[in-house]
């Protein structure tokens, strides 16, 4: 396979005309992701990657019950762990000036029909491992009736009651419909919600209950829900006071990374007085203890 052919297997193009087809480029390396061995390689791989970047504090997001051709999903969260202590053991033998990444993992339930069992197991596997290198759960998959948010609400209210931080993905495919659904299930932050900007109504509930939304401006291009980038609405949402932020979605299938996308909405005038407050908005929403919060504000202070 060519490097041109691979990158057609891992990315979309110009041509890509919907979330559904975002989704199909997860596929691929799925395929290459069913070992321990590969998923601890992968983590650490990636974690030096966003270290290069800049970044001080992540949180990474991969779907266990994805990965159990040999493994269970308690072994795929394992092998994820171990591939950050790995990391963070690497990061302490580096002499340069950076600041220290630290990184925490979301685990992914699927928004899929028949999937129900699966996904009670990642309840339970990220309740196991909670505090341990997982920070919290969400929602992600394909966004449609079929699989509305609101069919998934008993596995948050367990989460909830089991003292697991959440976030949701939301107001992507579908309108704001799906945002006030995922706020019906408690959700303090939602992934995307960029189609709240539909409804001024939810705008206002948005700033009332600080929801924190995370915005994906080049896969919100990719999966045509905005032309062109001048259309993209983060200062709108910053202007009228809501927690935006900026985020990257997949980094491989968007062919981008997080200073590639500060530099985006930087040519459609995002100030650094701006830039600052999605900073903040993100320490704010971190699913992290209040010493890290403190290490994060330290650092624009």
């Amino acid at each position: 396979m060519s490097d041109q052919e691979l990158k057609e297997r891992l990315s979309v193009g110009e041509d890509c005309q919907n979330l559904a087809e975002y989704l199909d480029k997860f596929n691929f390396p799925l395929e290459l992701m069913q070992s321990a061995e590969n998923l601890h390689l992968l983590t650490c791989d990636l974690l030096k990657d966003l270290r290069s970047q800049g970044l001080v504090y992540a949180e990474i997001r991969f779907a266990p019950q994805q990965h159990t051709k040999t493994l269970t999903q308690a072994e795929a969260v394992q092998a994820v762990i171990a591939g950050l202590e790995d990391f963070y053991a690497w990061q302490k033998e580096q002499a340069d000036d950076r600041t220290d990444l630290h990184a925490q993992i979301l685990l992914c339930l699927m928004r899929l029909e028949g999937v129900s069992d699966k996904n009670w197991e990642t309840v339970k596997v990220a309740k196991e491992f909670l505090g341990q290198g997982v920070a919290g759960i969400d929602l992600a998959g394909p966004e449609n009736e079929e699989v509305a948010n609101r069919k998934f609400a008993p596995f948050f209210a367990k989460a909830k009651e089991l003292g697991i931080p959440y976030t949701i993905h939301a107001g992507e495919a579908m309108g704001p419909e799906s945002v006030k659904e995922a706020l019906a299930m408690g959700t303090k932050r939602i992934g995307h919600g960029i189609r709240s900007m539909e409804d001024l109504e939810l705008i206002k509930k948005l700033v009332q209950d600080q929801i924190t939304l995370e915005c994906c401006a080049s896969s919100n291009l990719n999966t045509k829900i905005f032309n062109d980038i001048s259309q993209y609405p983060l200062r709108k949402l910053l202007a009228k006071k809501v927690q935006a932020t900026v985020n990257t979605d997949n980094m491989t299938v968007s062919q981008t990374n997080l200073p590639r996308e500060y530099k985006l909405l930087e040519s459609i005038g995002l100030t650094s007085a701006e830039e600052k407050q999605v900073y903040l908005n993100a320490v704010n929403a971190a699913f992290c203890d209040q010493a890290e919060k403190e290490r994060l504000l330290d650092l624009v202070r």
